[in-house]
């Protein structure tokens, strides 16, 4: 992958990360919500790859 290319995408994944945060906080969702939000998802996305990658083989 070309240097700007990956530049662009970090670009693109910072920026989405920032608009999710603007928008959670202008709905007046807590901190602490969108935390247990953020780390229940990364727990099943996590527990999701092992368990696709988890096979005998």
């Amino acid at each position: 992958m070309p240097l700007p290319h990956f530049l662009m995408l970090i670009l693109a994944v910072v920026m989405a990360a920032a608009l999710t945060l603007l928008a959670s906080f202008a709905a007046g969702v807590p901190e602490v919500v969108l935390a247990l939000i953020v780390l229940g998802a990364a727990a099943w996305m996590h527990l999701r790859h092992r368990r696709v990658h988890d096979h005998e083989g």
